[in-house]
């Protein structure tokens, strides 16, 4: 498995969890008591608020399947491939950052024991056999 590859994934599930709390802050908008009553009349033109919201929902929930399937998909072999990890550091280091899509510092935050950024970062490029952090990664 290459770093694109495991890129490509991580892009995708990165992209799937923002598409999840947009859709969390328009049901927040949406949900009665979101909108402000101030019982003044408005300018001219009806808008409803809550039926454009509805809309948009039903749009990003479409969105969001398709997208839950594409990381399913993808996840398959990206899965198989940090199961053959043998160091288990190792391997939660690949499954936090490319399977659950955080970012380096949230890995090496939750990894614990005195990890940095940077630590966690060359854990996984020595293992894909990178003798230094790729330019493009920094």
């Amino acid at each position: 498995m290459t770093l694109d590859e495991l890129n490509i994934h991580f892009n995708l599930v990165t992209e799937l969890k923002k598409a999840k709390d947009m859709l969390q802050n328009l049901w927040n908008a949406a949900y009665p008591g979101g909108q402000v009553l101030t019982g003044m009349p408005h300018a001219p033109g009806v808008k409803d608020k809550i039926g454009d919201l509805g809309i948009e929902i039903a749009d990003l929930e479409t969105e969001i399947e398709a997208m839950e399937a594409m990381v399913n998909n993808s996840a398959v072999p990206v899965l198989a491939f940090i199961a053959e990890i043998p160091d288990i550091q190792t391997r939660m280091v690949f499954r936090l950052r490319f399977c659950r899509g955080y970012q380096w510092k949230e890995v090496a935050r939750m990894l614990g024991g005195g990890n940095s950024e940077d630590s966690v970062k060359k854990v996984c490029y020595r293992y894909l056999g990178f003798t230094a952090i790729p330019p493009n990664e920094k």
